[in-house]
């Protein structure tokens, strides 16, 4: 079993060693894996415990009894108005629709006061009771201390589980109260206890990472499978990734691409990616260009940087899709100009040669200077480089320069 979760490695593909303006250019896809959600293992502080069994880690952060006898806290919770803490813990709340990444937190605005964007991040995965949406429609316009007071209210008066998980995330992040992982991870198995899959999916998060008490790996696991049973699309996707590494589950790729499905067919652009790698290689499923590209597709139109590098390959090439060299060269540059060193590379090529751009040989050095160094190196276009003018391979070298240094000319 591999000690690390997988990540995107956007590897650079080989190139045709021919000379570029005789042959078709040939731009080779990376090497692609799915990106990591799955928190890595981390080292604990000597003086925390050692992982203990379910019952005796929960027992640790000190929850609430079993849920049906248990009384709600009601003095332990009292907002606390503190000041943002320096990192947010990722939300509880991935929507099932929303392509989201699991664990991309919402911007935090100052405590208690109005936000110009909405969090999609927190969007109820089922409909609430009428009152239910006073504490989300507080909490998405960043009225916190409100969202805290009326999520307490439901908590206590009425046992709610979805109030209980917004407590616990209000608490995780510190939004409108002192941020504290022990109460958050309380109120999340309170939450949990009562069949909220929002709740099941934060404690699962908790637990791989040790937020609030001890890290366990294979409850964390464990947690993970059930709220994908009942519909949770990040922790399918995280799940998904467990599969694939064969991390607390035997290794079964099959198995990650059939959770991978459903959550790329509920709109998360990271599975979408994912699923199509797998699709690319024929790895768990048939390989099937057309049906890679499409997924690819949908998840660069969502803005999944990966995924729009790999789709503007397959339109160069015409690779499971219809070959459109001028729709792939402006995704290069779109995505050059985001800082992705294969893209830089391909839209350097591009530039040199002339195909689905005008040739440019000023840009063409500039972003083969940036691409190498983001750690991207290409020997043909280095001889090619060696046969420009000289003023256009000084013009495009210190245009890198700027760029590199933030002050990013038009090319």
């Amino acid at each position: 079993m591999r000690t690390k979760a997988v990540v995107v490695a956007a590897v650079l593909g080989a190139f045709v060693a021919a000379d570029a303006y005789a042959q078709p250019l040939q731009i080779s896809p990376p090497i692609a894996r799915p990106p990591a959600s799955i928190p890595k293992p981390a080292q604990k502080p000597k003086a925390q415990p050692k992982i203990q069994a379910k019952t005796e880690t929960k027992a640790a952060t000190k929850p609430e009894p079993k849920a049906a006898q248990r009384p709600i806290p009601k003095k332990s919770i009292e907002p606390k108005v503190a000041a943002p803490p320096a990192a947010s813990a990722p939300s509880a709340f991935a929507p099932d629709t929303a392509p989201i990444a699991p664990f991309t937190a919402p911007e935090k605005p100052a405590l208690d006061a109005p936000v110009t964007t909405k969090t999609t991040a927190l969007q109820p995965q089922a409909p609430v009771a009428e009152q239910g949406d006073v504490a989300f429609g507080a909490y998405q316009r960043g009225y916190y201390l409100a969202a805290f007071k009326e999520a307490t209210r439901r908590a206590s008066e009425q046992g709610d589980p979805v109030a209980m998980t917004l407590l616990g995330d209000l608490y995780s992040n510190g939004y409108g109260v002192a941020k504290d992982e022990k109460k958050a991870l309380a109120w999340f198995s309170l939450a949990a206890d009562r069949g909220d899959k929002q709740a099941i999916f934060a404690l699962a998060m908790a637990r791989f990472a040790g937020r609030g008490g001890a890290q366990d790996l294979a409850e964390a696991a464990a947690l993970l499978e059930k709220a994908a049973k009942l519909g949770h699309v990040a922790a399918a996707y995280n799940l998904a990734l467990l599969y694939l590494e064969g991390q607390q589950v035997r290794q079964d790729v099959a198995r990650a691409a059939e959770l991978l499905r459903v959550a790329a067919d509920a709109g998360s652009p990271e599975a979408q990616y994912a699923l199509a790698t797998l699709y690319k290689e024929g790895n768990g499923v048939p390989k099937d260009p057309a049906a890679a590209a499409r997924l690819l597709g949908a998840a660069a139109r969502a803005g999944n940087i990966a995924a729009e590098v790999e789709y503007a390959i397959a339109l160069f090439n015409g690779t499971g899709t219809a070959k459109d060299e001028n729709t792939a060269a402006a995704m290069f540059r779109k995505a050059a100009q985001k800082g992705n060193a294969v893209a830089q590379n391909r839209l350097a090529r591009i530039l040199a040669t002339g195909r689905g751009l005008p040739a440019d040989a000023a840009a063409a050095a500039k972003w083969h200077t940036i691409a190498k160094a983001g750690g991207v190196s290409d020997l043909w276009l280095e001889d090619w480089m060696q046969k420009i003018k000289d003023a256009e391979r000084a013009s495009g070298e210190n245009a890198a320069r700027l760029w590199l240094a933030h002050a990013k000319p038009a090319g």
